[in-house]
């Protein structure tokens, strides 16, 4: 968890570690933790609409996310294997 806002380019936090610097279970969390931020019905906001919350995560690859995680919750989702909270 304490990596989990760190970002590819390096423009994270708390260290500003870069690419493979970050542990990739911190990778894959915070790509899941967007995902989930996105498509939950918060206080502060409704849930987005699934295809524009994968354009969004999608867009931000290789640059805040990490590619392989961003295409492994793509492919989760379209095969039904990843659901999100708003299509419960």
């Amino acid at each position: 968890m304490h990596s989990h806002h760190e970002q590819i380019d390096g423009m994270g936090y708390p260290l500003g570690l870069k690419g493979d610097q970050i542990p990739l279970i911190a990778r894959v969390i915070s790509v899941a933790d967007c995902f989930d931020a996105m498509t939950t019905k918060r206080p502060y906001q409704d849930p987005i609409p699934i295809d524009a919350v994968l354009g969004h995560i999608r867009s931000l690859a290789g640059r805040k996310y990490d590619e392989g995680a961003v295409d492994a919750l793509i492919r989760g989702v379209k095969t039904g294997r990843i659901i999100p909270h708003s299509a419960t």
